[in-house]
């Protein structure tokens, strides 16, 4: 009836979701930072399900890993005083909020239901995906890379100024 990769997939995308909900559910920024830890392994789990192990490798390495590690660091490094305090919503704001989420759900279902997916069949156990990606990267889209360095390169000196500043 149901396949083991079928099952592997159900409960990895369940805990993505769950992850992604504990995230903008909980009160505590440490629990939160968990929470999305916990979708990035859960979405490293699918990639490798898609034979994408390089993706599965780098989803651990760098968003598990080392965003989850500088959101802690962040936190930990920053001031926070014991009372912070929300508005209270008003009750038409929740029934606005579900509205919202169970309309666009509906048209997400509505639009991939209604898309055809034409598959081809391919074999991809004769394609080394790493050497392949490289190529693809610093041959046919090395100025979009060296772009995004530069970018990368501007927000930390950016961050590192306004860090300062608050020193002062």
């Amino acid at each position: 009836m149901w396949s083991a990769g079928f099952i592997v997939f159900f409960v990895l995308s369940l805990l993505t979701i769950a992850g992604a909900l504990f995230m903008i559910s909980l009160n505590r920024v440490v629990h939160m930072v968990l929470a999305l830890s916990l979708s990035f392994i859960s979405i490293a789990g699918l990639y490798i399900l898609l034979d994408a192990e390089f993706l599965a490798f780098v989803q651990v390495l760098i968003y598990a890993g080392a965003i989850s590690i500088l959101m802690i660091f962040g936190i930990m490094m920053t001031k926070h005083s014991e009372e912070e305090t929300e508005e209270p919503k008003k009750p038409w704001q929740n029934v606005l909020t579900a509205v919202g989420v169970i309309g666009f759900f509906g048209i997400i279902m509505y639009a991939i239901q209604s898309t055809t997916i034409v598959t081809e069949k391919k074999d991809f156990t004769q394609i080394d995906t790493v050497k392949e990606i490289g190529m693809a990267i610093f041959q046919k889209h090395v100025i979009p890379f060296e772009l995004i360095s530069l970018l990368l390169t501007v927000a930390l000196i950016g961050a590192i100024i306004l860090a300062k500043r608050e020193e002062e």
